[in-house]
């Protein structure tokens, strides 16, 4: 799976301890800062993420701060990007069963780093539920849609 992951200083030591497990896991993991723990603004590292993860460029996007709530009202700012603040064992499913979310967020003040490792391979393991979960997810398209307007073309490759 192509992980991408960023953090705020609240969140750097997490993901620093992270990022090895995902990628003995397999994973192609880009990081997208930040890189220590001096202060940052979230919204600097969350948006970058978010793009990647609505453009294809990414799977799945893993963002972590001290609470997690910062990272996670930043992504869902970027159309396409499904942002969930996760703190246990039924979020992490749910959020990708139910509400099909495209990008965790955790709190790396609130979270043990068992707790964090166990709440991400919940999400990256669970797969989207469709059935009626699929018809509330058009729905939240169709707002996004009637709110920020159709999505951009595809870009041609090449």
């Amino acid at each position: 799976m192509r992980i991408a992951v960023a953090c705020d200083h609240r969140g750097y030591e997490a993901k620093r301890r992270l990022t090895p497990v995902l990628k003995a896991g397999g994973h192609a993991v880009e990081d997208f800062g930040c890189d220590g723990v001096a202060a940052v603004d979230y919204p600097d590292f969350a948006a970058p993420v978010a793009r990647a993860v609505a453009e294809g460029r990414a799977d799945v996007g893993i963002l972590m701060d001290g609470s997690g709530i910062g990272m996670c009202v930043a992504a869902n700012k970027v159309r396409g990007a499904r942002a969930a603040l996760v703190y246990d064992h039924v979020t992490a499913r749910r959020a990708r069963e139910h509400n099909h979310c495209n990008v965790l967020c955790l709190g790396s003040d609130l979270l043990g780093e068992d707790q964090v490792r166990q709440i991400v391979d919940i999400f990256l393991s669970t797969g989207f539920g469709d059935g009626r979960h699929a018809r509330r997810t058009e729905k939240v398209c169709k707002v996004e849609t009637e709110e920020c307007g159709p999505p951009p073309a595809a870009k041609p490759a090449g």
